[in-house]
């Protein structure tokens, strides 16, 4: 099981903004805000934000992927048009997936920094 993980930003207060947005739908709050990092989570920082001065955007598809559980198809929507409104960029619309295991219903947004993020809601959940 993961803990938590760190994104290297190069504008920490507006992706701070765009995650805020983003992870809002997913049930993930603001929890921790230091000098050059914001934390993000349920209960304890499970996203963290770090200020990466003079880092550059990745180009499309070169970022972190990183997908994150959403209890319904609705949630995935919200997720999405969050995102978008935030300024991220559609890395694949909210639709049907075929995993290797399971077929699931997901969306794909790049971030400020050219990260994919993905929100992704599996049967029986």
């Amino acid at each position: 099981m993961i803990d938590h993980l760190s994104v290297p930003v190069a504008d920490l207060a507006a992706a701070a903004r765009f995650y805020e947005a983003v992870l809002a739908p997913l049930g993930y709050v603001r929890l921790v805000e230091r000098e050059g990092t914001v934390g993000f989570g349920k209960r304890y920082p499970e996203v963290w934000l770090n200020h990466r001065p003079g880092r550059r955007a990745e180009p499309s598809g070169n970022g972190y992927h990183i997908c994150l559980r959403a209890r319904s198809e609705a949630i995935v929507r919200e997720f999405f048009g969050a995102a978008l409104a935030a300024g991220g960029v559609s890395a694949g619309d909210p639709g049907p997936r075929q995993a290797a295991m399971t077929g699931y219903f997901a969306a794909f947004v790049e971030d400020l920094d050219g990260h994919r993020i993905e929100a992704a809601s599996f049967p029986a959940e």
